[in-house]
């Protein structure tokens, strides 16, 4: 097989995994990760159960497969927005977090608690995200990602504080729009930095965006 097969048959393998990972997305939103079977997954796929095996070797690696995705997605909306100024990219990292937690509850659920009971692995994928995550909200606010570690310490305080009140919102979504944790956490976000700034001067809170309409409640 010469050089221009073998990246054929890569760049194949490659989409037929993605295709696998993109259909194991869609049943794990709505169905437990003990309820599904292989048999189960490879009838909802149309393909031999083998196949899965070939890929991600047993149901566990195509469960974290489908979880790296998620993260990859969720890393990519909210570091996206370089074009804006910083106020606002960090706005839109916040509204980018909300709507991937609202249109992907069970893989953000199991980003966030740490998926099937204490699972290391998803507890370094965790890690991850919030390492991009810090990292994003970092470059937004002082346009680099070296920041101190008492900065550092900060930002994964409040995203701390942004995980448990999406996962509690998630439930009362219904009752309460997406603006208002979405304004909530840019709020708290903003006396994050000027706290922050009290404690590493070197790191001045970014100017409010005068173009910020919070939440009023009177929204349609």
């Amino acid at each position: 097989m010469n050089t221009r097969q073998q990246r054929g048959e890569s760049e194949r393998a490659q989409l037929r995994r993605s295709e696998l990972i993109a259909t194991g997305r869609k049943l794990f939103a709505d169905t437990s990760y003990d309820a599904l079977s292989m048999d189960d997954i490879a009838q909802h796929a149309g393909v031999a159960k083998g196949l899965i095996y070939y890929y991600f070797k047993n149901k566990r690696g195509y469960y974290l497969a489908i979880i790296e995705d998620s993260v990859m997605e969720l890393v990519s909306l909210a570091s996206g927005g370089v074009d804006l100024p910083n106020t606002q990219r960090v706005q839109r990292t916040v509204e980018a977090y909300l709507r991937f937690a609202e249109f992907n509850e069970a893989a953000y659920r199991t980003i966030i608690t740490g998926g099937v009971g204490f699972d290391t692995q998803v507890q370094a994928i965790r890690d991850a995200v919030r390492t991009g995550l810090v990292s994003t909200v970092a470059e937004g606010a002082y346009g680099s990602k070296d920041i101190p570690p008492i900065a550092r310490l900060a930002l994964l305080g409040w995203l701390s504080s942004v995980e448990w009140l999406t996962l509690e919102w998630l439930e009362h979504r219904e009752e309460l729009t997406r603006e208002i944790p979405r304004d909530l956490l840019v709020r708290m976000l903003r006396h994050t930095f000027d706290t922050i700034e009290e404690f590493a001067p070197e790191c001045p809170a970014p100017p409010p965006d005068p173009d910020f309409r919070p939440y009023t409640g009177r929204e349609n």
